[in-house]
């Protein structure tokens, strides 16, 4: 099974910004746990991070052609206003798609409560920190289309 794990706006700090909510382990940390985690479920996984909404939509469209399965994202800030990758997702219906926050977004400003992304995914994880992207791999796992 093919995985795309998409990370959006400022997720590259980790490690550096906001210590006290999204913890002390960096990017590279994410994105190790997560090729492990595919490795030991003979799954492929990429991991693809922007900090312009532009790319993030390219490379979702991208996905419609590659083979991609299943899609974990975590749109950072677009998550509350972009609805232009809300669309890019819609567009994707036979691919399962889970939108992660590592933040419990319900318990932080009032802002952030509010997905305009995620009702164009399967399912939305949040508050379970890094292992939340590992939770929504297993979700793809298990939801996957034969």
């Amino acid at each position: 099974m093919k995985i795309l794990v998409i990370n959006g706006p400022n997720l590259n700090f980790l490690g550096i910004r906001e210590k006290s909510i999204y913890g002390n382990q960096d990017y590279d940390y994410l994105c190790n746990m997560i090729k492990e985690k595919a490795a030991a479920d003979g799954d492929e996984v990429e991991c693809f991070q922007s900090n312009h909404e532009g790319a993030i939509i390219d490379r979702l469209q991208e996905a419609y052609f590659d083979g991609t399965d299943g899609i974990v994202i975590n749109p950072g800030a677009y998550t509350h206003y972009s609805y232009a990758i809300h669309d890019a997702l819609k567009s994707l219906e036979d691919i399962i798609k889970v939108e992660v926050h590592i933040s419990d977004i319900q318990s932080r400003e009032e802002f952030r409560k509010i997905s305009v992304t995620a009702p164009a995914c399967n399912k939305q994880i949040y508050g379970h920190g890094l292992i939340g992207y590992t939770e929504a791999m297993d979700y793809i796992r298990e939801n996957r289309k034969s």
